[in-house]
C-alpha cells in the first residue's frame, strides 16, 4: 500500500443535521475514497469513480459535500490550506480537485 493521494485529518463529517465525527479523516488511496472516524473506524468508502464531490451552494468556503453509496456527507475542512508544517485540514477546494483527479475527471 503506497502513500495516500489525498489525506486530511481534523475533518468534521456529518450527515444531514447529525455530526458523525468532529475530528475525522478523509483519504483517497488506491482509487478509493474513505471517510474515517478519529479512531480510524470506517464510516463509508467507495471507488472514487462512484463518488461525487462538490461545494454546497450556500455556506462557508471550508465545506464540501461527498455523495457516497447514495448518502450525502457534509465535510468541514479548512477555509484555507494550512501553512507548510502547520497542522490542520486542507481547503475544501483541494479535496474536490483530488477526487476529480483520482477519478480521471479533469485537472
Amino acid at each position: 500500500m503506497g502513500e495516500p493521494e489525498f489525506r486530511a485529518t481534523g475533518v468534521r463529517i456529518g450527515k444531514r443535521l447529525r455530526s458523525l465525527t468532529r475530528a475525522g479523516q478523509v483519504r483517497i488511496n488506491d482509487g478509493r475514497l474513505e471517510l474515517l472516524t478519529s479512531y480510524g473506524s470506517e464510516i463509508d468508502s467507495a471507488p472514487v469513480q462512484a463518488v461525487r464531490a462538490s461545494r454546497p451552494w450556500f455556506g462557508p468556503d471550508g465545506r464540501a459535500t461527498a455523495d457516497i453509496n447514495g448518502k450525502r456527507y457534509l465535510l468541514t475542512l479548512g477555509e484555507n490550506d494550512p501553512a507548510p508544517g502547520e497542522p490542520g485540514p486542507p481547503a475544501a477546494r483541494r479535496f474536490i480537485e483530488a477526487v476529480r483527479r483520482a477519478a480521471g475527471r479533469g485537472d
